[in-house]
C-alpha cells in the first residue's frame, strides 16, 4: 500500500540519545538523514532542535509534504498528539506537552504521532511481513490469507503494535502494551524485565558468574558463537530465557488475536538461540484440573522462516468432507494455525513504512469524509 504514492510525508526516528530526520515518498527515503542529538534532558532545547531538524529536511525538497508523522517511545494520547506520563528516555516531557499541535503550529501541515510498536507493526502488515506471507502462500497454491498481525520489538523495551483486519488498533487510550505483563518466572516483575537489552546482560552475568560485565546483547551473541571470549553456554542460555519468556507473553495475547507474529529489533540477530525457546513456549502445553491436556495456544505455531515448515503451514490439512444426505462435497480444513518470523525490513524501516501509510491512509480518509458532505 502507497508504494506508488508520490505525496511527501517528513519522518522522524526519535531516540532517548538521537533524533534522525527523514523524508518518505513511495515507502522509500527520498533525502539523507539529517541526525542530531535530542536533548530529551531540556525541554526547550528537545522542542528547537526538533524544529530545526525538521525545518533542515523541509529545505531540501522541491516539493511541500503533505504532512509530519513518527513514532515516539511511552505512554501518550497519540490522537491528540500529547506526549506525557512515565518516559524515561524523555523526562522533560512527563508533566505533558502538546508536541503533536505545537509543531502543526510551526509547520502548517497535519501531524500524526503514534507509538513505535504500533507503527512497526503498521508498517510491517501494509509493507512487510503480512503481505510477505500471504505472497508466499499464493504461490504455493494455499487458498489461506491472514489479515491480522502482532507485532513485538526486542530491544531497550519490549514493545508491542496489534492490527486487526489491516487496521492499526491502538485501544481506547492509546494503551495496547505487553511490557507489563507477568514475568514468568518472576510474577511480581514485569515482563520487560525477562525481555530487554538488560534482561540478556543481567541473565548471561548472573549464569556465567561475571555480573560486573561490560558486555552488550552483540557481543553476547559473539560469545555464544566462539567467536569472543566468554561462558559460551551462559551466552546461549541468556538468549534462550528471552525467548522463553517472550514465548509466554505472545502466547497470551495470541490466543486473544488469533494472529501471525512479527519480531524486529536488533536483538533478533541471535535468532537461532532465542526461537526453539520461543517456540517451543508457544507450542507448549497446559492442563486441566482433571488433568486433561490441551495446547497453550490454541491455533499450531509455524515457524515461518523454516522453509519446510513453511510448506506444512501452506498445506495444512484440507480434504474433501461430504455434505450431509447428499453427493457433493465441499474443501475443509480443520487445521487453526499461526506462524511466527522475523521482521525483514528491519524495525526501523517498518516503524517508517508504517508512520508514512498511518499519515496518508488519515489524509485520504478526511479527504473522503468532506467529499461526502
Amino acid at each position: 500500500m502507497y508504494k506508488f504514492d508520490n505525496r511527501i510525508v517528513i519522518t522522524l526516528d526519535a531516540g532517548g540519545t538521537n533524533f534522525v530526520f527523514g523524508a518518505m515518498q513511495a515507502n522509500k527515503f527520498i533525502v539523507e538523514p539529517i541526525t542530531m542529538p535530542s536533548n530529551a534532558h531540556d525541554l526547550d532545547l528537545c522542542l528547537s532542535t526538533m524544529v530545526g531538524g525538521f525545518r533542515q529536511i523541509i529545505d531540501r525538497l522541491e516539493e511541500k509534504p503533505v504532512a509530519i508523522s513518527f513514532a515516539f517511545p511511552g505512554p501518550a494520547d497519540y490522537p491528540n498528539g500529547i506526549i506525557g506520563g512515565y518516559l524515561p528516555n524523555f523526562p522533560s516531557f512527563r508533566d505533558g506537552v502538546a508536541l503533536g499541535p505545537f509543531l502543526e503550529y510551526q509547520f502548517g501541515i497535519p501531524v500524526f504521532i503514534n507509538n513505535d510498536g504500533d507503527l512497526f507493526a503498521y508498517g510491517e502488515a501494509l509493507g512487510g511481513a503480512l503481505p510477505e506471507v500471504n505472497a508466499r502462500l499464493e504461490a504455493l497454491g494455499s487458498p489461506k490469507r491472514y489479515k491480522n498481525l502482532l507485532g513485538y520489538t526486542f530491544g531497550t523495551g519490549f514493545g508491542i503494535g496489534m492490527v486487526v483486519d489491516n487496521r492499526l488498533n491502538r485501544g481506547d487510550n492509546s494503551c495496547v502494551e505487553t511490557f507489563c505483563l507477568r514475568h514468568k518466572k518472576m510474577p511480581g516483575v514485569i515482563v520487560e524485565e525477562g525481555v530487554a537489552v538488560r534482561a540478556v546482560k543481567r541473565v548471561y552475568g548472573e549464569l556465567s558468574g561475571d555480573t560486573g560485565h561490560s558486555y552488550e546483547p552483540k557481543e553476547i551473541c559473539e560469545i555464544a558463537d566462539g567467536t569472543r571470549e566468554g561462558d559460551r553456554e551462559a551466552a546461549r542460555r541468556a538468549f534462550a530465557e528471552l525467548g522463553e519468556i517472550a514465548g509466554d507473553a505472545m502466547a497470551t495475547a495470541a490466543t486473544l488475536t488469533d494472529s501471525l507474529i512479527v519480531i524486529g529489533g536488533g536483538i533478533t540477530a541471535a535468532r537461532k538461540y532465542i526461537m526453539p525457546a520461543l517456540l517451543a513456549e508457544l507450542r507448549s502445553k497446559m492442563h486441566t484440573v482433571k488433568g486433561e491436556e490441551l495446547d497453550r495456544v490454541q491455533m499450531k505455531v509455524y515457524d515461518l522462516d523454516n522453509e519446510e515448515e513453511f510448506k506444512a503451514f501452506a498445506k495444512g490439512e484440507m480434504r474433501p468432507l461430504q455434505v450431509y444426505g447428499t453427493d457433493r462435497y465441499v474443501a475443509y480444513d480443520p487445521q487453526k494455525r499461526i506462524g511466527v518470523t522475523i521482521s525483514k525490513l528491519g524495525a526501523s524501516k517498518a516503524i517508517s513504512v508504517g508512520a508514512y501509510a498511518f499519515a496518508l491512509s488519515r489524509l485520504d480518509a478526511e479527504a473522503d469524509k468532506e467529499s461526502k458532505q
